[in-house]
């Protein structure tokens, strides 16, 4: 399944590895705790990759899964926190990954998709993947989020403060390979998308200030095309990212030392800023993103 030699390379304030996170993780000892993993595999539904098996036996699959959970569980910090993806049918088996691997629940986040719903003939159509979320004992950091998402069609008035993030995340769009896709995605010269499964960032934006404060380490085992660590260089946190394909560690070592107005988090700057301690965790002295002066500037005129 996994033939590449391992390889480092140094993006921003982190690092890219081009090799198999299962041996990455398994190598002892750990130069560095990580206090954040944003685990999102591929999903075993027969997908092409280049380095990848997507149509594995289930038992193997999940024994994969299960040792990439142990050996995360055992590199994270006390109080760290894992956010692991997965399709909604398989939530059985993420739950029982990560309680027998050491985690422990905080909650089941349910990433309703904004693009039309899969159709199905035997059972209701659907709608969302989970997201769930679990950590290394009691979490060391949470930070309670505050957004001003567009108000329901039944609402009267304008929220004066937002409100505070749930369990149900049905405001961040998903990089359908449609239209939708937007700029964000990463495309081929012939206008191709580069990887279908994009991850959006303002899908770890939220995840990344939710649960880290600037200074932490973040993990992504499966980096893909590096949203991860995109968005942990803007925020001024450390990231390591563990990619076995040679092109798309190409592609983020690109995307992280280029950073594109498309991957700029600044624009969702103004939907957190309700957030009580938003200067402190979005790590406001940094130069990562944009200038201080800017983002004072949209600060004074939220609070003006």
């Amino acid at each position: 399944m996994f033939s590449e030699d391992k390889k480092e390379f140094p993006v921003g304030n982190g690092k890219i590895i081009q090799g198999n996170c299962l041996e990455y993780l398994s190598e002892k000892p750990f130069s560095e705790r990580i206090d954040l993993t944003f685990l999102d595999p591929p999903f075993n539904q027969n997908k092409e990759y280049n380095y990848f098996d997507d149509n594995l036996p289930i038992a193997q699959y999940w024994e994969m899964m299960f040792k990439v959970c142990e050996g995360v569980h055992r590199i994270t910090s006390d109080g760290g926190a894992i956010y692991f993806m997965q399709r909604e049918k398989n939530t059985e088996y993420v739950l029982k990954c990560l309680r027998e691997t050491g985690w422990t629940l905080q909650n089941l986040i349910i990433w309703k998709k904004k693009t039309s719903a899969v159709p199905c003939n035997t059972k209701y159509g659907i709608h969302y993947q989970i997201i769930a979320f679990a950590t290394k004992d009691p979490p060391r950091i949470f930070n309670r989020l505050r957004i001003s998402p567009p108000l329901p069609p039944n609402y009267k008035y304008e929220r004066d403060n937002g409100v505070y993030v749930t369990d149900v995340w049905d405001d961040i769009r998903e990089l359908t390979s449609g239209y939708f896709a937007g700029d964000e995605a990463i495309r081929k010269s012939t206008g191709e998308r580069f990887h279908k499964q994009q991850a959006p960032i303002a899908l770890l934006l939220r995840i990344i200030l939710s649960s880290t404060k600037p200074g932490d380490v973040v993990l992504d085992p499966f980096a893909g095309t590096g949203t991860t660590l995109v968005v942990a260089e803007q925020l001024g946190r450390k990231s390591i990212g563990i990619e076995i394909d040679p092109e798309n560690v190409k592609c983020i070592k690109d995307r992280v030392n280029n950073i594109r107005e498309a991957d700029n988090v600044e624009k969702y700057y103004k939907d957190f800023i309700h957030t009580e301690n938003l200067n402190e965790i979005w790590n406001l002295k940094s130069d990562t993103t944009v200038s201080k002066k800017k983002k004072l500037q949209t600060l004074n005129l939220f609070e003006g």
